[in-house]
């Protein structure tokens, strides 16, 4: 079933809306007293509302065992990422297990991810008709107004809880010059909001634990998990995973042909974000028995490997892969194979490569490295840009549809067919 964007936006607010729900009902037994669960201050925890419209998306073909484990999977990886987005931001971990039975070190309960997969096939199932029919009761106009007032008060929202949870205006002084009374009213106002939100949070997360900040001005470039970590890390495995695939490719079929995922220069998307994402998921487990990553990486791996194939077909209409003719494959997206290959990496990578890796770019000069990290950023973000128009243009001329927009009959005219043929062999148009 395809959804619209207004009808995922509904989702999303509908899940977000009963996700604060069933969090306040549980802190309000725990603690005797009514708690305002969620990150922001409105009845929204978003958490549920992005995975909800996550698992929808990519989850519509799945059924029964798959679709449950999908979603257990789903719920694992967006809870562990969101709690290392808090320790990011806030420098405080507000979700504390390490109390509870079947957590996995503290930072995220079992069994509660497990009750998650069963409300997910309820979702599928129930919840995600009844919600659109609700909202097809709505007349047009008022869904769409309904949808923009909803996302105007939320982001307002994050803002406002983003900026005072970084430790409100510091900026008095900078206004003093211009109007002391206004400067005393605004500082009024943003002191009454910073007490509210702080004292709302700490009511909310009394166990929130603080996380020791390291300096930025005292560490090395790219120091442990960061930012121009993860962005190196990415850049380096799209260029090693096309090298290797293109090398596998030789010895298996016996022929050199293009894997890059993007039209200018050899690197694999695929591979890169996977770097980046294993990485930041296992970052802080690798010391761990090289059998609990084999498995996370075989768990993760084929999850990660089916959510780019689902990806790919509804973004740019093309399937890049298909596993069908493999034994123990899903939907011929993944197979189990495969998925072994993507546990052996896990292991090989955080024991192996990542420490060497990671001390190699930690040796780049501070600023040269600030300087170089965004140059590469931009060039990707425009490679993918211009990579994502040059497929959805192939789509459509595979459909007959003629190029009226000035984009369109760039592409045409600078990645035709043939082009396109030599830079991916194996994509397959779909319906």
């Amino acid at each position: 079933m395809s959804y619209s964007g207004w009808e995922l936006l509904w989702l999303f607010f509908v899940y977000s809306f009963t996700g604060w729900v069933l969090e306040t009902i549980r802190a309000a037994v725990k603690q005797k007293r009514f708690v305002n669960k969620g990150a922001v201050n409105l009845p929204f925890c978003t958490f549920y509302g992005v995975a909800a419209v996550f698992i929808t998306i990519f989850g519509s073909e799945l059924q029964g065992i798959w679709l449950y484990l999908g979603s257990v999977i789903t719920i694992a990886v967006f809870r562990l990422l969101s709690g290392r987005l808090v320790e990011k931001i806030y420098h405080e971990k507000w979700q504390e297990h390490s109390g509870e039975r079947w957590n996995l070190e503290g930072e995220m309960s079992l069994l509660d991810t497990a009750l998650g997969g069963i409300l997910a096939l309820l979702m599928m199932k129930w919840g995600n008709s009844l919600a659109l029919r609700l909202f097809s009761a709505v007349p047009g106009f008022l869904q769409k107004i309904l949808i923009w007032l909803l996302t105007g008060l939320l982001l307002l929202d994050i803002a406002a809880t983003f900026f005072v949870m970084f430790g409100k205006s510091h900026e008095k002084q900078r206004y003093e010059k211009i109007d002391a009374s206004f400067t005393k009213l605004t500082s009024s106002i943003s002191d009454r909001i910073y007490r509210f939100i702080e004292g709302r949070l700490e009511k909310a997360y009394p166990s929130a634990q603080k996380v020791e900040a390291v300096d930025e001005k005292k560490r090395v470039f790219a120091y442990g998990c960061s930012f121009y970590k993860l962005l190196w890390l990415f850049l380096i495995g799209a260029f090693l995973g096309d090298i290797t695939e293109t090398i596998f490719c030789r010895i298996t079929a016996g022929v050199w042909m293009s894997r890059s995922s993007v039209v200018w220069g050899p690197f694999s998307i695929v591979w890169g974000l996977a770097m980046a994402f294993a990485t930041a998921l296992l970052y802080q487990y690798q010391e761990k028995p090289d059998r609990v990553l084999f498995l996370a990486g075989t768990v993760l791996g084929g999850a990660y490997e089916y959510v780019c194939s689902v990806f790919t077909e509804l973004v740019f209409g093309k399937v890049f892969w298909d596993y069908s003719h493999i034994p123990f494959n899903l939907g011929g997206r993944i197979n189990l194979l495969y998925c072994f290959f993507w546990g052996i990496a896990a292991v090989v990578w955080m024991k192996g490569l990542y420490p060497k890796m990671s001390d190699w770019i930690e040796r780049i000069p501070m600023k040269p490295g600030k300087v170089i990290s965004w140059i590469l950023l931009v060039f990707m973000c425009c490679n993918i840009t211009v990579s994502g128009m040059a497929l959805m243009r192939s789509t459509q001329r595979a459909k007959g549809i003629p190029a009226e927009a000035g984009w369109q009959e760039i592409m045409d005219e600078r990645f035709d067919d043939a082009r396109m043929a030599k830079i991916y062999p194996n994509a397959v148009n779909t319906d």
